[in-house]
């Protein structure tokens, strides 16, 4: 018997199931739950529930599809961010690697701290609208 329970994945809401996933395993190096991958065969691709693994198969992160989703204003709070991912690099060179390819795979800048001598980081958003850190740890 387990003393006590175990995080299995973090659930994350969006309008756009594959989109959001494909975002996330491009950006973490991460694979789909086995059977959870685009179909191959030109039927429709209806998913609204998928999993993202790590190499070994533990589970990372889930997508749950919404019909709508209204996208945090934060640093205003008007809606609030809700949930936030943190993500660490060992280097600024690596800070600045990752921003790029967040970017290129879709995501906006939020906030730049990158220039932080304690905690360099930068604050993205999805292209769902979730917000994300990246920080030098």
């Amino acid at each position: 018997m387990a003393d006590f329970p175990k995080i299995m994945h973090t659930a994350i809401d969006t309008t756009d199931c594959r989109g959001l996933a494909e975002f996330y395993r491009q950006f973490l190096g991460a694979h789909y739950r086995p059977g959870d991958e685009p179909p191959t065969d030109g039927t429709p691709d209806d998913a609204d529930w998928l999993v993202l693994v790590d190499d070994d198969g533990r589970r990372l992160l889930a997508f749950q599809q919404v019909d709508r989703l209204e996208r945090t204003t934060w640093p205003e709070h008007d809606v609030p961010m809700q949930m936030h991912l943190d993500l660490s690099v060992p280097s600024s060179e690596e800070l600045e690697r990752h921003r790029g390819r967040a970017e290129a795979l879709g995501a906006t800048l939020v906030l730049d701290r990158s220039d932080d001598e304690d905690e360099p980081l930068y604050v993205l958003a999805d292209p769902s609208g979730h917000p994300f850190c990246i920080c030098v740890i």
